[in-house]
């Protein structure tokens, strides 16, 4: 028995149907990408809120620990200052006023939700510097997440510039 090595031919029906099935997983293949494309971006839009918002929190404690570390400052100032001494104090913006001291030895500092309570300079000096250890730790904390979330986001725009590349470009990720 002899067999015969032609190879069975397509019509041409055939061959349209097999062409549009290709066109049909290349647009698939590209809507794909096009979504991931999509995702990508949505992706680095909440992480850069994300970090905005970080930086937001970080300025918030930096700033409060300069002020919490300008008032232990003045109070170690004070803390030998007889009564009746002229003395500057910080008012902010690095800006003072003159003044006598009446009681040196004793401050009125807050305790939160707008209360003040009068307590001896050492006393006031000493919770402030427990104040100024818990901001730094907070600092550190948000700086920390601060980072990752910004390698997060260069990881992203890493993968969305490849993808763009790999999809023949036209997008240009900053």
């Amino acid at each position: 028995m002899a067999t015969s090595s032609r190879k069975p031919t397509m019509t041409s029906q055939q061959q349209r149907q097999q062409q549009q099935a290709q066109a049909r997983r290349g647009q698939a293949d590209s809507d794909a990408g096009e979504q991931q494309v999509r995702q990508l971006l949505s992706d680095i839009r909440l992480l850069e809120s994300s970090a905005r918002v970080l930086q937001s929190r970080l300025d918030i404690i930096s700033a409060a620990l300069s002020e919490t570390l300008t008032a232990v400052q003045t109070l170690e100032g004070s803390r030998e200052a007889s009564e009746g001494t002229e003395s500057l104090i910080p008012i902010g913006s690095g800006s003072f006023v003159k003044a006598r001291l009446a009681e040196p030895q004793k401050a009125i500092i807050g305790i939160g939700a707008g209360v003040c309570i009068e307590k001896t300079t050492d006393e006031s000096i000493k919770e402030l510097r427990v104040r100024s250890s818990e901001l730094e730790k907070a600092r550190g904390t948000i700086t920390n997440q601060l980072e990752q979330v910004l390698g997060q986001t260069e990881a992203y725009r890493g993968r969305l510039s490849d993808l763009v590349r790999r999809r023949g470009g036209g997008l240009e990720v900053v």
